[in-house]
């Protein structure tokens, strides 16, 4: 720490912020009702009421493979990016030595750029472990899927407590999944920081600004909300007749 400038400091400070206030709002706040994550999230349980009037369940778990094969590409990215952040690490002399001869506009000594490396790596590590733990629910969600009951038993308590199982456990093999690709957007704006802190803390507000637009304000979010808004005003009409 005693290598940060106190503008270094800041800019890491407002990462962390940012990306921390993102999360809350998208994932805790009121506001999340309104996110794309929710909606689709919705369509999930609906997919779990279709599947439980299914028959024939094997689209079902093809849909879960395609699901878990999506999280194990990215969490093999990640061991990829952790590896190659401990090359870099092996190798600041040469960066910094490259940097100084192309004349880039980088002012760091070897214990400040080896730092910014480390942050770099932990950011993919927690990607890392968030994808890794999708896997895993997935794969629980393929279970639940196998444990559903026959169709004929569609409205029997069991099938309906089987449905709410594997929604919920498919909503939050996505929410982790969510966080991990969020950490991916977000480790960017730590490359930024190799050049300066100022851009650092511009480009973590850009990338926070488009993905809170990818979830509040885009055509996927408007397209995802219409079904669901149409069913919630079925269960009103439904319930006051």
């Amino acid at each position: 720490m005693n290598q940060l400038s106190s503008l270094d400091i800041a800019a890491l400070v407002w990462f962390i912020l940012f990306w921390g206030g993102f999360s809350f709002v998208v994932d805790s706040s009121p506001l999340k009702r309104k996110t794309l994550s929710y909606y689709m999230n919705q369509h999930r349980m609906r997919w779990m009421r279709a599947l439980a009037a299914r028959e024939l369940r094997m689209v079902d778990t093809a849909i879960i493979t395609g699901l878990q094969n999506g999280t194990a590409f990215f969490a093999s990215t990640s061991l990829l990016a952790i590896g190659a952040g401990f090359a870099l690490l092996n190798s600041s002399d040469l960066a910094l030595q490259i940097s100084r001869d192309l004349d880039l506009p980088l002012e760091a000594t070897r214990a400040l750029w080896e730092a910014k490396v480390l942050a770099l790596v932990t950011l993919y590590i927690y990607a890392f472990f968030k994808f890794g733990w999708s896997y895993r629910l997935f794969n629980y969600t393929s279970i639940l899927i196998g444990a559903f009951p026959p169709p004929a038993q569609r409205e029997s308590k069991e099938m309906q407590q089987a449905i709410i199982q594997a929604a919920e456990a498919n909503s939050l093999a996505g929410r982790h999944f969510n966080q991990g690709l969020r950490a991916f957007f977000f480790s960017l704006g730590l490359f930024a920081w190799f050049i300066h802190p100022v851009l650092f803390m511009a480009v973590t507000t850009y990338i926070g600004l488009v993905l809170l637009r990818r979830q509040f304000f885009s055509r996927s979010q408007k397209i995802s909300s219409h079904m669901t808004e149409l069913e919630e005003a079925d269960i009103i009409k439904s319930s006051k007749s």
